[in-house]
């Protein structure tokens, strides 16, 4: 079977291009902006412990995993993530939220951030790429997923500090930024089926799916300096109800972000000093 069979069979099955191409390359060992190789060498014949490899991936992939599991990276903000199934995958929606941060921060010279429930680091570790005089601190409740961040900070070589705990519970420091993408999702969302693959304590928060954004919103005053932000990711159609949490908590400058399809995916404010 040649490299051009394989692929077109992987999508005959069911498999999306890019999948089959990005399965392919993790088999035979080769990184995933390797396409163009895939190209120059359609005509090549597998070698048989690569197309067995490749089946075994493709048959995964169909059964419902992550490609991001199956090849164990994932590319967010220009970085090259190591995942796996101890944390969420990075999603491209929330480097919305990233770029909110970096604006927020732009003026603030040696801004003290904190990433909570941080999974890989995905959010904390850019931060800190795009701002190394920041101090940035990730905090998760999974032992497994501070340790996919940490491994993740040290060979980036990010000088995040990962620490265990539950939101802001027990965090004594006070920050410039408070940013999070908790989890957002109803208990009985029908989108949970699709995502069975991922850890369920990284998705759901109570009936309405607010319940940790509650949370959080509550905690964050304590946590702040004057002036500080708080910003939350959220679900496509909780921009509202978010909003309405932080003014109903004090913030000022309440507002959401959209991100590239134009959904209000991103709410935050800014908690100003009381008199």
């Amino acid at each position: 079977m040649t490299i051009a069979q394989a692929l077109a069979e992987a999508m005959r099955q069911g498999l999306a291009r890019l999948d089959a191409q990005l399965l392919l390359l993790h088999a035979a060992g080769r990184g995933p902006g390797e396409r163009a190789w895939l190209l120059a060498h359609d005509t090549d014949a597998l070698a048989p412990p690569v197309a067995d490899a490749f089946r075994e991936l493709c048959r995964r992939r169909l059964a419902g995993e992550p490609v991001a599991y199956l090849v164990g990276r994932k590319e967010f903000f220009g970085l090259d993530l190591q995942v796996d199934a101890r944390v969420l995958v990075p999603r491209p929606d929330t480097e919305t939220l990233v770029d909110w941060s970096l604006a927020v921060l732009a003026d603030m010279p040696a801004p003290r951030v904190v990433d909570l429930g941080t999974g890989s680091g995905a959010i904390a570790l850019a931060i800190q790429q795009a701002r190394p005089d920041a101090q940035v601190t990730a905090v998760d409740a999974s032992a497994a997923a501070l340790e996919v961040a940490r491994a993740n900070a040290a060979r980036l070589g990010l000088a995040v500090e990962c620490v265990p705990g539950h939101w802001l519970a027990g965090i004594a420091s006070r920050f410039d930024l408070v940013v999070s993408n908790p989890p957002y999702v109803a208990e009985q969302d029908p989108h949970l089926a699709a995502l069975v693959h991922e850890p369920r304590a990284a998705l759901v928060a109570g009936a309405d799916g607010l319940d940790d954004i509650r949370a959080i919103v509550a905690q964050a005053p304590a946590r702040l300096v004057p002036g500080g932000w708080l910003l939350l990711e959220h679900g496509w159609d909780q921009a509202p109800s978010v909003r309405a949490l932080l003014l109903a908590a004090g913030f000022a400058d309440v507002g959401s972000r959209r991100d590239l399809a134009g959904i209000e995916r991103c709410s935050g404010g800014r908690w100003l000093e009381r008199g």
